[in-house]
């Protein structure tokens, strides 16, 4: 099953970024980093459409089957460019509702990295909830500490990851 990772932070060599890269390379996964794609926010009148997000999610939804989100923790939540691109699944469900059904079968995880450990599980229910309603199963998640050694960890989240995604072959 091929794995893709979507990174969400303001900074593109933040503490996130350096756990996402030691993931990658254990993993060997790939990667999309979101600020690298024009993304507005979700607008009722759907006015945005020219933007990159439904040509952005046409890729991901037709070459992976597991999307792993990887976001640092900003005020007890996602990162605000995640919330846009979790936002705009929106248009997945008005607009272009044959690409969201797509979306059914595959496989969500979650990443977080913080200054503090002292996240709670409510973080998670974004991620956990979206991926329900969409169909997808929720194979896990992982919060990471900015500046600790987090190897086995890591391995650990990739083993669970492919684990429970290959049970659906």
């Amino acid at each position: 099953m091929n794995k893709l990772v979507i990174l969400g932070s303001s900074r593109k060599d933040g503490d996130t970024k350096k756990i996402v890269d030691q993931l990658i390379g254990f993993s060997k996964w790939d990667l999309i980093d979101l600020n690298d794609y024009n993304i507005g926010h979700y607008d009722y009148e759907h006015k945005n459409l020219d933007d990159d997000y439904l040509s952005l999610m046409q890729g991901i939804i037709r070459n992976y089957d597991v999307l792993i989100f990887a976001t640092p923790v900003y005020w007890y939540s996602m990162s605000g460019i995640m919330k846009v691109f979790f936002d705009r699944i929106t248009d997945l469900l008005d607009v272009e509702k044959d690409l969201g059904r797509k979306l059914r079968g595959k496989s969500m995880a979650a990443l977080s990295c913080s200054v503090g450990d002292n996240l709670g599980e409510s973080f998670w229910l974004p991620f956990k909830e979206t991926a329900k309603y969409l169909g997808m199963d929720y194979l896990g998640s992982l919060h990471t500490l900015a500046g600790k050694v987090e190897i086995e960890n890591l391995k650990n989240f990739i083993e669970t990851i492919n684990e429970n995604s290959n049970k659906e072959l």
